[in-house]
């Protein structure tokens, strides 16, 4: 297979662009790839784009930009939102949502949530080696944590949000997504899910819609995944 890197420069015929040191480790070491190499490139706005390997050193390669491979796409919006989670688990939920579409990364703090740091820099690598693996055209907006009332705050309450409630009442979230509208976002809880003050003013708030994923307990990252796949499903076949 052909690897595929994402590069934050303009993709055109004839360019000649530098790789970054770990790229270019990337394909000497890792790879064994030489001068010559077929590698595609994308960048997120241009499409993706067949290129060369020109010349290489220890630390730094060049590539030569031949032709564009495939035309930019623009993907359905979601934002997931989430509570931070430990290394692990964050590592994975950050993955699989690159997979399942995610367009933004929230991380949301909550009061049981029980990682108050994240770093945003490894989950922004870690949502680019995921991009560049799956074929997808572009990467997540990944942002820095906001606390739970801030982010509410600032959100539009035309935009609906998918608020995962591990309790059984609410209705099923495959049952709200055959509605015509896609919703804008998911919001999954911590682990140990939402204080039950934080559940209650949630379901208050216009633009929430409280949801279930079913009869079963799950995991804050399985939550995501779950969630995110029953939303592509819709987003890629329409609803019922």
């Amino acid at each position: 297979m052909i690897p595929r890197l994402y590069i934050d420069a303009p993709l055109s015929s004839g360019a000649v662009l530098t790789l970054s040191s770990a790229q270019a480790h990337y394909l000497r070491h890792v790879l064994r790839l030489g001068a010559g190499a077929a590698v595609r490139l994308f960048n997120g706005q241009n499409g993706e784009w067949s290129a060369s390997i020109a010349r290489q050193d220890k630390k730094t390669a060049t590539v030569d930009v031949v032709a564009q491979c495939r035309g930019q796409t623009d993907d359905p919006a979601i934002t997931l939102m989430f509570a931070p989670l430990k290394r692990g688990p964050i590592d994975y939920l950050v993955e699989k949502a690159t997979e399942l579409g995610a367009t933004c990364l929230q991380p949301v703090l909550t009061l049981r949530t029980v990682a108050q740091r994240v770093n945003q820099e490894r989950m922004l690598a870690n949502a680019t080696e995921a991009a560049e693996q799956c074929e997808r055209l572009s990467i997540p907006d990944v942002r820095a944590p906001l606390a739970l009332d801030a982010l509410l705050d600032r959100w539009p309450d035309d935009k609906t949000i998918l608020f995962c409630d591990e309790r059984r009442g609410p209705p099923m979230l495959a049952s709200l997504l055959q509605s015509p509208d896609l919703p804008a976002a998911v919001l999954i809880g911590p682990e140990g899910g939402f204080d039950s003050r934080e559940r209650d003013w949630l379901i208050d708030q216009p633009s929430i819609k409280a949801v279930s994923l079913g009869p079963r307990i799950l995991r804050a990252e399985t939550a995501a995944v779950a969630a995110l796949t029953l939303w592509q499903a819709r987003a890629e076949i329409g609803p019922a």
